[in-house]
């Protein structure tokens, strides 16, 4: 599939004798630059942040005046930020991972869809997300809002649209600026650190009112909306639900949020973290996506059938989930610490299992009636890109759809205690990403290349720390 060709339209400052009052709701995202223009003079932003997500889901982008924003501004970033690790080191080329010979520039085109406040600066300013393109215009196919895209072009070419819910968990921990020191929960209003099993606890949420306060009060000036808040098991841990819709909508939401919730975090001398696990003994945090497609003339569910009952594609969905997810780990659990989360007995999944209403399979079908009838991937963890976890997931089901695959019989009872099923470690599944043909189809092979090549890097700047675990156990006794 070649590179979609992006018109890209200069940005031009919009005459103050013209200009219409923009709507006083429209709280994030705009038409056009003319309207731009109107929501950014109405808001008095002074700033703009162009950002974009690099392969971690990391913020890159530039600042600027909003004068220079609605001008005829050309914005580019060096191509080399698609190729550094989690740690900003650049990884020995490989015959797949490749450097851009001049590292030159890719530009930054604004999606004003995405146009919101940044709600906690001090000076007002405001945010959009950006595409990237080269310099002909053509999309960069490796970058991860594209790699979505390409997915849901395959579905388009269907007459369908995929319908995603994100569930995010992250904890919240003491500040800490000693790596070395292992985190720990941090103190709520009770002037005490809140303990484990605390999962849906109400008086959980409540130690933390005035940050979960700030963090619904960002949101809403965002126009980013919150379905529910739970507390989850681990202490000080929690969960945000966010509404089904569109996915490259969920997944800027996603981006955003992470953002947010470390922001409101920071106000109260707090860290939130989305790392996968951040405590020894305690549950990990996941990013579990409920997934469903629908026809875009009709909206119907394509799970189901006229009659109500689960159609072929609905279980053809599930085989390619069982059978590519497990090659796609890389991207659902994207770094060496993702895998300490996936071990039995810690409330995650570690198998390609599915059932019906069953929190121990990889793929559960909650219940529904048959127009929300929908697959739950639970194996993400809230570390991952959400951008490229959509993609892997989407993808694996449409492989899954698109070569009829039958997916194994229900599972019944705990999946859990067998053998697992998952790649064990970060190479492992880094190995079985790049052996797998169907993905050149669908992510394009110079993606592949470059995700690959970054992973390794972040592996081998791994190996080069010495643990806590390996001081107490090999000094002494090897």
């Amino acid at each position: 599939m070649s590179p979609k060709k992006t018109t890209l339209k200069p940005a031009r400052n919009v005459p103050a004798s013209k200009k219409s009052p923009p709507d006083p709701g429209s709280l994030r995202g705009v038409a056009n630059w003319k309207e731009a223009a109107q929501w950014l003079r109405a808001r008095g932003i002074e700033d703009i942040e162009c950002i974009t997500p690099d392969l971690a889901g990391v913020p890159r982008g530039k600042m600027m005046p909003s004068s220079k924003f609605t001008s005829n501004t050309s914005l580019a970033l060096p191509s080399a930020i698609y190729r550094h690790t989690i740690s900003g080191e650049y990884p020995e080329e490989t015959e797949s991972f490749r450097y851009e010979p001049r590292d030159s520039d890719l530009k930054l085109v604004p999606d004003l869809s995405t146009l919101s406040v940044v709600p906690w600066e001090t000076d007002p300013t405001a945010q959009v997300i950006c595409d990237i393109v080269n310099s002909d215009g053509q999309e960069v196919p490796y970058t991860p809002r594209n790699v979505l895209k390409r997915i849901l072009s395959l579905y388009s070419e269907r007459g369908w649209k995929p319908i995603v819910a994100p569930e995010i968990e992250f904890y919240l921990v003491a500040t800490n600026d000693d790596p070395d020191y292992p985190l720990h929960p941090p103190k709520g209003r009770s002037g005490r650190s809140i303990l484990g099993g605390q999962g849906y606890s109400i008086a959980g949420i409540n130690e933390f009112d005035e940050l979960i306060d700030d963090i619904y009060h960002f949101s809403e000036k965002q126009g980013l909306e919150i379905d529910t808040l739970i507390h989850e098991e681990g202490p000080a841990q929690l969960e945000i639900n966010l509404r089904h819709g569109n996915p490259i909508e969920l997944a800027d939401q996603v981006f955003l949020f992470k953002r947010t919730i470390r922001e409101a975090a920071l106000k109260h001398d707090i860290y939130a973290t989305f790392m996968a696990k951040p405590m020894q003994g305690q549950p990990g945090s996941a990013m579990h996506i409920h997934q469903s497609v629908v026809d875009i003339n009709t909206g119907k569910n394509v799970f189901s059938n006229s009659d109500g009952s689960a159609s072929k594609e609905f279980f053809h969905f599930i085989g390619g989930m069982q059978k590519y997810v497990p090659s796609a780990l890389a991207m659902l659990a994207p770094y060496v610490n993702s895998y300490r989360r996936l071990q039995p007995d810690m409330s995650c999944p570690v198998n390609n299992a599915w059932g019906y209403d069953n929190r121990t399979t990889a793929f559960r079908v909650p219940v529904s009636d048959p127009q929300a009838r929908r697959v739950e991937n639970r194996l993400p963890s809230s570390d991952a890109n959400p951008y490229l976890a959509l993609a892997a997931s989407l993808a694996s089901g449409l492989l899954g759809i698109m070569k009829e695959i039958e997916p194994t019989a229900p599972t019944e009872d705990s999946a859990n205690e067998g053998s697992i099923d998952l790649p064990r470690g970060l190479l492992e599944a880094v190995a079985l990403l790049e052996d797998e043909p169907a993905f050149e189809e669908v992510f394009g092979a110079e993606f592949i290349g470059l995700y690959a090549g970054v992973k390794r890097g972040e592996f081998e700047t791994f190996m080069q720390v010495i643990s806590p675990w390996e001081r107490e156990f090999l000094l002494l006794n090897v």
